[in-house]
Parts: C-alpha cells; structure tokens; sequence
C-alpha cells in the first residue's frame, strides 16, 4: 500500500509511518468491529459524565478525553456512527500528540534560556 507523501507535517509522516509498519508487519487487517450499544453504552455514559466533572473541577486529563471518546465509539453498532467517533479518537490522540510535542518544546526553550 502507498501512501500520500507530500506536504505532510511531521505528524501526519508519522502516522503515515506507523501505518505501514502496522502493514508491513500484520499486513491488511479485517477484523469484526467488536461495537455494541448493549456492551459499551453504559461505559461511554459514565465517561461523558465523568470529563464533564472532571472539567468542571479543574482536573480534566488528555487520558479522560481519550478514553470517553474511545468509549463512545466502542458503543457504536452503526458504520457511519462508528467512523465518526472513531475520526474523533483520532482527531484526539492527535491533539495529545501536539499538546506534548508543545510541553517538550517549551521545557527545552526555558533549559536553553538559562
């Protein structure tokens, strides 16, 4: 498989990276979804509930917006639905990427300055 490669930021090579070793090493995946409504709803539920605590308080972490998203797509039985919630998981891991990528740049600017 061939992948689009240019203009890519050093994000998008990376996971464009990560695929094809993904391919390289397992090599095209098909495995049943593994979603349900009746098995995850009550999980996403509680997640939503608990980001929205969390957030409230002060405390809200890239590993609770995370896993809500990732639980809201483990409820879903519908393939549209399921693509959907599945971009946003990873429009989310993406985020958390950045947010750390921006972390590390800043500690190393401030190390630099002293």
């Amino acid at each position: 498989m061939t992948y689009f490669t240019a203009n890519l930021t050093e994000e998008e090579r990376e996971v464009r990276d990560e695929l094809a070793r993904q391919n390289a090493k397992f090599g095209e995946q098909n495995h049943p979804d593994g979603t349900s409504p009746s098995g995850w709803r009550e999980d996403a539920i509680e997640a939503r509930k608990y980001c929205q605590e969390a957030a409230v308080n002060g405390n809200l972490t890239w590993s609770d917006i995370l896993l809500e998203e990732v639980y809201e797509a483990f409820a879903e039985a519908d393939p549209d639905a399921l693509l959907a919630e599945l971009l946003q998981v990873e429009a989310v891991a993406r985020q958390w990427r950045m947010a750390i990528r921006r972390r590390l740049a800043a500690d190393q600017s401030g190390e630099a300055s002293r």
